[in-house]
């Protein structure tokens, strides 16, 4: 068995408002999508670990949803997940989009962190869009006037510039111990909630508007055929309104078999095989605000609500 001091171990909890790539720059650290991604803000949902191993350490990442101020049930769940990692981690690395208009939300997410006293670093990402590198001084010093930082990394998650240099400085705050997961592991979570990202995420790439944050998705079925090398996978994509049911399956089914077609690309990709992949819709009246669904769909229910 490994020595306890051996290697450095421990937790980091991604977080920040939405859309300042918090499931990109994960992505990139662990060299394979885990986390879904999309250009539209509040893509992550639920608390999703990547797990980063070297021989020297392993660092288990935390995907969080953004933080926001939340008024409906739902939402707040969303926010209430991602604070709820602030006091489960071993170090905290806030993301802050350089290229973002406002600082307000930032601010907000630094409010929230005022009690803390976990190691914060400080990650400026989005650097590959800054038309001008000069801007980025004046940056620092009106996040660093905020709260002090244990450190300042500006990075690129999509480039993966700055990336190396950013898991240096979480590596040498983590505490020493031995492993949680084994090696060869890359995330906690069982391959039935990934394909249901999957699939999330195509629909959040192929419909508009309000449609996207109206869908969950469950997974109905998960068979596996070894003889066939293959797959069987049905899941339903729920939605609040028969007019974004519509939406969903588009003309002649149209967009509901392109949301198959790519689902099931990165499905083959992620389990290593052919997968017979059958999707289905259904509408589940405004399920965002049903507590009882909200359980059902596997959403945390906020403290005191």
């Amino acid at each position: 068995m490994e020595g306890i001091s051996s290697v450095r171990s421990g937790f980091v909890g991604l977080v920040g408002a939405p859309n300042v790539g918090k499931s990109t720059l994960m992505n990139q650290i662990l060299k394979q999508k885990i986390s879904i991604t999309c250009p539209k803000p509040q893509t992550t949902r639920n608390r999703i670990l990547g797990i980063y191993n070297t021989s020297r350490c392993q660092m288990i990442f935390v995907d969080t949803p953004g933080i926001h101020r939340a008024r409906d049930t739902f939402n707040k769940i969303l926010v209430e997940t991602a604070l709820a990692t602030l006091s489960d981690v071993d170090v905290v690395a806030f993301i802050a989009d350089v290229t973002a208009r406002s600082m307000d939300l930032d601010r907000f997410a630094v409010q929230c962190m005022e009690k803390l006293t976990t190691p914060v670093v400080l990650v400026l990402n989005k650097v590959d869009l800054l038309k001008d590198k000069a801007t980025l001084l004046p940056l620092i010093q009106r996040y660093t006037a905020m709260r002090p930082f244990a450190a300042v990394v500006p990075v690129s998650a999509l480039t993966g510039d700055g990336v190396t240099e950013l898991v240096g400085e979480l590596e040498k705050r983590l505490p020493e111990g031995p492993r949680y997961y084994p090696e060869d592991a890359v995330t906690d979570q069982p391959e039935r909630f990934l394909v249901a990202e999957i699939v999330r995420e195509k629909v959040f790439h192929l419909t508009e508007e309000e449609v996207p944050y109206a869908t969950a998705v469950t997974v109905d079925a998960f068979r596996e055929d070894p003889q066939k090398n293959l797959i069987r996978i049905e899941a339903t994509i729920h939605v609040e309104r028969d007019s974004q049911k519509g939406i969903v399956i588009g003309k002649g089914g149209a967009r509901l078999k392109e949301i198959g077609r790519q689902a099931r690309e990165d499905m083959e990709r992620l389990l290593g095989c052919r997968v017979y992949l059958g999707l289905y819709v259904r509408v589940q009246k405004n399920w965002r605000q049903d507590r009882r669904v909200l359980g059902e769909f596997g959403y945390r229910l906020p403290r005191g609500t």
